[in-house]
């Protein structure tokens, strides 16, 4: 008999999840425990197995598409043996948003409408609201829907300040949208993030190279960065370490830890560095409650390490980095690095950070303005180590190995001073390394 899967509750506070990818296609076969679909909640794929063995009838969320936990996702035939059953019924469909094609059979541009023809009006949703991450928890909060609310913001977008009519039930009833007929085939329904294009020529077809969906992680980021763009106030502020002393000591430390198979980089180091500055102006170590209007001093040390993956950046999290030693964060730091990279870190293990560092390695630059990681009210950029001469205290001239710093921070609760304070305190760390022993001491 036919059985309905919704999508289960996968997390604490995880109230929907954007469909990935299926493994799974309408009338094929599939076993119990096997990989259904990979679902994105925040910035964590999770595969969700199928409960039940039996053939697939029909899917209900396309990729791309967001599914609230208890949401239908998929409908499985359950009677009789696999082998006996025919996908004649429900024959596979050919490739579509819900049942995608691997990347070798993936669609050719012809697949795209001709000028004369017209798209069909898209079927209107929540997620076609334009709001921010945080205007949707905030609506939901209120049991404000979305749909109902007139946005005031650019493109229409729903800003909070849209919601406390809402609220209080004088918001002025908006119908659901519909997408107007196409007949440009560039012509497009704007995304959750991106403004409607207002003005400007059609890009050629043939000037098109590649069309890439914006979707799971990558829109998770985008949307987080046009929401800390939008919520807090950037400034940055640059300043160079003459790392010398650290090189050296790093360099005699790695040849005993690396006998233990772990990589020790310049990131521990610095982990430690900036728990100590953060110790000193724990006005950083903070998170802004916009709903409430405060600055949440945190208590516990959770250090966010930006790091490239496959499907973009994920910011992994190393929990209470005052309480462990150098060798034991270049431990965990390679290992949420290497899980990272092959999308198996669990959602705890990609939320809760109070601070966050953003470095590219031998990459890194001269400087940078990262983007603050809301609600965090500060993140350092770490640049690459170059050497090169320097003029010292005693007048003399020589080698040095030098690296830049480059922080943001939130100007609405972190003065340009305080700032430079604590910038300065990591700074001291970094040159006088032998000061994080003997803090232990």
């Amino acid at each position: 008999m036919p059985y309905e899967f919704r999508l289960p509750d996968i997390g604490e506070g995880v109230a929907e999840g954007e469909i990935v990818r299926w493994f799974v296609s309408v009338g094929a076969p599939v076993k119990e425990d096997e990989p259904l679909v990979s679902v994105l909640t925040d910035k964590a794929n999770v595969e969700i197995p199928s409960p039940k063995s039996g053939r697939v009838l029909s899917l209900h969320a396309q990729v791309g598409e967001k599914v609230k936990v208890g949401g239908l996702l998929v409908t499985i035939d359950t009677e009789g043996p696999l082998e006996a059953r025919s996908p004649s019924a429900s024959p596979a469909p050919s490739p579509s948003p819900a049942n995608p094609a691997p990347p070798s059979q993936a669609p050719s541009p012809a697949s795209f409408p001709k000028k004369s023809e017209a798209v069909s009006p898209a079927p209107f949703s929540p997620s076609t609201v334009l709001a921010s991450p945080f205007v949707r928890r905030r609506a939901a909060e209120l049991g404000i829907d979305l749909r109902q609310v007139r946005g005031t913001g650019p493109g229409g977008r729903v800003m909070e300040s849209d919601l406390e009519p809402a609220k209080a039930g004088s918001a002025e009833t908006v119908p659901p949208p519909v997408a107007p007929a196409v007949s440009d085939p560039e012509a497009s329904v704007p995304g959750p993030f991106l403004a409607p294009r207002v003005a400007g020529p059609p890009v050629p077809s043939d000037e098109i190279r590649e069309r890439i969906p914006i979707r799971g992680i990558r829109r998770v980021i985008a949307e987080h960065m046009i929401e800390s763009r939008h919520r807090a106030a950037h400034f940055t502020y640059v300043e160079e370490v003459d790392m010398s002393e650290l090189v050296a000591l790093r360099d005699r430390m790695a040849k005993h830890v690396e006998k233990q198979g772990v990589r020790l980089s310049y990131l521990p180091f610095i982990v430690k560095s900036i728990v100590a500055g953060l110790k000193a102006y724990p006005k950083l170590n903070a998170t802004v409650d916009d709903a409430r209007g405060e600055l949440l001093i945190r208590s516990a040390y959770h250090i966010g390490i930006a790091t490239a993956a496959p499907e973009g950046l994920i910011v992994p999290v190393v929990r209470d980095a005052d309480r462990k030693s150098v060798i034991a964060l270049a431990r965990e730091i390679q290992d949420l690095a290497e899980r990272g990279r092959a999308g198996t870190l669990s959602r705890a293990e990609l939320t809760g950070s109070t601070f966050t560092i953003t470095s590219l390695g031998a990459l890194g630059g001269l400087l940078a303005t990262p983007i603050l990681n809301y609600p965090e009210v500060a993140i350092l950029g770490v640049h690459k180590i170059q050497r090169r001469p320097v003029y010292r205290p005693d007048g003399t001239i020589g080698p040095a190995d030098m690296m830049n710093l480059s922080i943001s921070l939130d100007h609405r609760v972190v003065d340009g001073f305080e700032g430079a304070q604590f910038v300065a305190k990591v700074k001291s760390y970094l040159e006088d390394p032998h000061q994080l022993f003997a803090e232990l001491a």
